[in-house]
């Protein structure tokens, strides 16, 4: 990826803020932390998981993520890759990624949309959904 994908130079240190943010998500779906997952959300945000289930409210991201996290990721790993940004707004920022599951069953591929806005100098997962790849092209 290069800054001319996703912005102007002057963005630097909110890219690497974000990318931050998107490498805390992997680590905390890889290593089976639920907290450290919910604690990335604002507390009224939306998410949408790759199985279509609407979650409102960083309560009800944590009741399902305690649910589903631990021992979900049992043989299984994943990466995700910042493949763009498109800042809305300075503190505001849609942030395409490409998410690769490995499984006992194979490669699967995701492709999340992470609507982050800056609160309080943090950048947190506001409106986000996650989506499954049929084709990779």
């Amino acid at each position: 990826m290069s800054s001319t994908d996703i912005a102007a130079p002057a963005h630097e240190v909110e890219i690497e803020a974000i990318k931050q943010v998107v490498a805390t998500v992997e680590h905390s779906q890889n290593n089976e932390l639920p907290d450290e997952f919910v604690g990335l959300f604002r507390a009224d945000a939306i998410w949408t998981t790759g199985g279509g289930k609407r979650l409102f409210g960083r309560e009800a991201i944590s009741a399902f993520t305690h649910q589903v996290l631990p021992g979900g990721m049992r043989g299984s790993t994943v990466t995700f890759e910042v493949e763009h940004m498109l800042f809305i707004r300075p503190d505001v920022a849609a942030v395409k990624v490409r998410q690769v599951y490995e499984t006992p069953d194979g490669q699967k591929l995701g492709t999340p949309m992470f609507v982050m806005s800056k609160e309080d100098g943090q950048w947190r997962l506001t409106a986000c959904q996650n989506t499954s790849v049929l084709d990779d092209e």
